[in-house]
């Protein structure tokens, strides 16, 4: 079982550095495919803006010419008139007036061209503006980015947040293990002791009775010696008689 608990540990640790890992790099690599977004996005404003200023162009050409038409039919005319040619005056008039009626329809279409033009030269100039902007702030985000990871992973782990799972509670386990298995080795120890203490203390008492029995037969053998070594008595010194067997009794 535990076998296994270590080995998912193994397993969670490598799965969460593979995760983080992921993480700095979507987020590196989103940072960057969002500036590409923004310069496709550009290319397109671009593109809407040639277009428009080709438009504009093609507007601005026609209009011009029917501007030229009408100021040429008008000096027609008054060549005409100079000419004493009335009829004539007239047709070139009304040559100019179709001119005129040209010029006044296409006016409208030529001032939305120029707006068009003119916003979308505005667009790009932001857009361009905001690509600079994200090139130029884009390996400032990604170090605030880490630094902001690195600081909610620090506060999460002194606030507590999944005290559970965190590595500062395994470490806590591990201690109360080692002090847990400390506590039974000493435990058996103490047990162990106390069981050679007591068969300690049998054979010490069997060693002083032992010691006791010597000494009494010590003393024994010192008694009986001094009675052996007693002085006879003077009137029997040169014999042994009746009175000193009988320890110098009816003298």
């Amino acid at each position: 079982m535990a076998f296994f608990k270590r080995l998912f540990r193994v397993a969670k640790g490598k799965a969460n550095a593979a995760t983080d890992a992921l993480e700095e790099a979507t987020f590196e690599t989103t940072l960057k495919q969002n500036i590409r977004d923004m310069e496709a996005e550009l290319n397109k404003v671009v593109r809407a803006s040639a277009e428009a200023m080709s438009n504009l162009n093609r507007l601005e050409t026609e209009y011009q010419r029917f501007v030229d038409q009408s100021a040429d039919w008008k000096s027609k005319a008054t060549k005409a008139l100079q000419g004493g040619r009335e009829d004539l005056a007239r047709k070139a008039l009304a040559k100019k007036g179709e001119a005129d009626r040209q010029v006044q329809a296409l006016e409208p279409a030529v001032a939305q061209a120029r707006a068009a033009r003119e916003k979308l030269k505005g667009q790009v100039d932001t857009l361009r503006a905001k690509i600079e902007e994200a090139r130029r702030s884009s390996s400032t985000l990604i170090a605030r980015k880490n630094a902001a990871r690195a600081q909610k992973q620090v506060a999460q782990t002194l606030a507590g947040v999944n005290v559970d799972d965190n590595a500062f509670a395994a470490l806590g386990r591990f201690e109360e293990s080692v002090a847990r298995d400390e506590a039974m080795a000493k435990a058996y120890e103490e047990m162990g002791t106390t069981a050679d203490s007591s068969l300690e203390a049998e054979f010490a008492e069997l060693d002083a009775s032992n010691t006791d029995d010597g000494l009494a037969r010590l003393k024994a053998e010192i008694a009986g010696g001094s009675q052996s070594r007693q002085p006879l008595d003077p009137r029997c010194a040169a014999r042994r008689c009746d009175h000193c067997r009988r320890g110098g009794r009816g003298s």
